[in-house]
C-alpha cells in the first residue's frame, strides 16, 4: 500500500528586490504543478534536497554571487512554507574534477543515489580496464594493470597534486609548501629531496613512469596520457549558509 503526495498549483509573488530589478519579469511567477509522487508505506515525507551545479567561474561579472543566490532562495522558501527549517551547504571538490557540477555536488554532499553510481562506475572500470593506470582517489590508491601500487601516503600525495592540475608545471617550491604544510621545521624537504621523492615514485610506477614529466630547471607536470584513469572522490563542505 502506497500515499499518494498530491500535486498543487501556487502563485508566487516575487520578492521586493526582484520586483526593483527585474519588474518586467515579475509580476507574478506561477508554480509549477508538482506530479504525484508515491510514498512508500511506512513512510512520511518530511522535507526535500535541491541540487545546484554552480561553479564560481561559471558566475558571470555582475551576476549574484554564491552566497546571495542561497540567501536569495532560503527568503524564497520562508515566503512559500514559513514553518520550514532550511538548511544550506557549498560542495567543494578538488581543483580540477571532471564531470557535471549537478553530479560532483550531489557526490559531495553525500548523496547515496549517486555514490552508489559512482562505485558502479568503478566497478566497472576496474573490470574493463585489464591495463593502464587506475588512479583512484577515493580509496587513496594506485593500480598497475589491475595491481595496486606499493606508493608510501606521500608519494601518492605526490602524485594526485601532479594529477589534479593536469597541464601545469608545478614547481619545487610548489610542492613543498603544499604537501608538507604540516610538517616540523626539520621535516620539511629541500628541491633535491623533492626529486628523490619523484625518482621513488616513477620506480614504483614502473613503465608508466613517464606520466610523471620533468620539466628542466622548472619542476614537475602531469599530461593527460591514454593509459590513465582518475575516479574522483568527494568529500562533504564544512561551509553552511
Amino acid at each position: 500500500m502506497t500515499t499518494t503526495l498530491a500535486s498543487a498549483t501556487r502563485t508566487v509573488s516575487a520578492s521586493p528586490a526582484l520586483r526593483a530589478a527585474r519588474p518586467d519579469l515579475v509580476a507574478e511567477i506561477p508554480a509549477v504543478a508538482a506530479p504525484e509522487r508515491r510514498v512508500p508505506e511506512g513512510t512520511e515525507v518530511r522535507g526535500f534536497a535541491l541540487y545546484v551545479g554552480l561553479a564560481d567561474d561559471k558566475i558571470a561579472d555582475g551576476d549574484p554571487k554564491l552566497g546571495a543566490i542561497v540567501t536569495q532562495i532560503k527568503q524564497l522558501v520562508a515566503q512559500l512554507a514559513p514553518a520550514a527549517d532550511t538548511y544550506a551547504a557549498v560542495a567543494l571538490a578538488p581543483e580540477g574534477t571532471g564531470g557535471r557540477d549537478v553530479e560532483v555536488v550531489r557526490l559531495a554532499l553525500g548523496d547515496p543515489a549517486a555514490h552508489a553510481r559512482q562505485k558502479q562506475h568503478i566497478d566497472e572500470t576496474e573490470d574493463r580496464a585489464p591495463s593502464g593506470v587506475i588512479l583512484d582517489l577515493s580509496r587513496k590508491r594506485v593500480l598497475l594493470d589491475n595491481v595496486a601500487a606499493a606508493l608510501t601516503f606521500r608519494e601518492f600525495e605526490l602524485l594526485q597534486y601532479l594529477v589534479l592540475r593536469e597541464g601545469r608545471t608545478i614547481s619545487r617550491e610548489e610542492l613543498i609548501t603544499a604537501l608538507w604544510t604540516d610538517a616540523d621545521g626539520e621535516e620539511v624537504p629541500n628541491e633535491r629531496t623533492i626529486d628523490v621523492h619523484v625518482r621513488r615514485l616513477r620506480v614504483k610506477l614502473a613503465h608508466y613512469q613517464d606520466i610523471v614529466r620533468t620539466v628542466r630547471g622548472t619542476g614537475y607536470r602531469f599530461d593527460r596520457h591514454a593509459d590513465v584513469s582518475i575516479l574522483h572522490t568527494s568529500a562533504p563542505s564544512p561551509d553552511v549558509f
